[in-house]
């Protein structure tokens, strides 16, 4: 039963935009509380939410591998759940780490705009720490090995460089939250579309 309780769960708010994915342990939890209701993909395409006591009558109606059994009852692991009044996607820093930049540059060389391997990139202070130059999205590049030691200490405009685009601080994006290296149950594509969730928003 333990590892039925431990199994990932995907969290909907509710407009029906994957926020989450938590345990099926918290999934029952907020079930039983009435804070979310389960998500079921019919055989006709269809999605049906059902509340704890309907949740837990279709799975008497319906006995699946994937239960938790106890002494009294035996109740489905749901899948999906939907959050009843929760419809803001959580508002999430995303941290400033080296992959991260990595990522929002695309390992693209910002001066060069060559496509790197990531061992083949430096991270460039666009105004040189030396100059007060700080540590920050808005400050910090990808830069390939070459083109760094051309610009060296000294500001893009001094080095006659152009960068590719200004560097800001990346939106947070669903996916990011959503750690798609999670095994992912079918019941999920739905939901959780790498396409969708890969375009570029537009403007705040």
């Amino acid at each position: 039963m333990k590892g039925a309780l431990n199994q990932h769960v995907l969290v909907l708010n509710r407009l029906w935009q994957a926020v989450n994915v938590c345990t099926a342990r918290r999934a029952l939890t907020l079930l039983f509380q009435g804070h979310a209701q389960a998500v079921f993909n019919d055989i006709d395409g269809s999605f049906r939410t059902y509340n704890f006591t309907q949740w837990f009558d279709f799975s008497q109606q319906d006995p699946h591998p994937e239960s938790v059994c106890t002494v009294s009852f035996r109740i489905r692991v749901p899948r999906v759940i939907l959050l009843m009044v929760f419809e803001h996607l959580p508002k999430k820093e995303v941290k400033f780490t080296r992959a991260n930049i990595f990522e929002r540059d695309k390992n693209t060389c910002q001066y060069c705009g060559g496509v790197f391997d990531r061992k083949d990139l430096n991270l460039d202070h666009v105004v040189p720490r030396e100059r007060g130059g700080p540590t920050s999205w808005e400050n910090i590049v990808c830069s390939c090995i070459e083109c760094n030691t051309i610009k060296a200490n000294r500001t893009p405009t001094e080095a006659r460089m152009h960068l590719v685009r200004k560097p800001k601080r990346p939106k947070w994006r669903p996916f990011v939250q959503i750690n798609l290296s999670l095994p992912q149950h079918d019941s999920w594509r739905h939901f959780v579309d790498l396409a969708y969730w890969n375009v570029e928003l537009g403007g705040e």
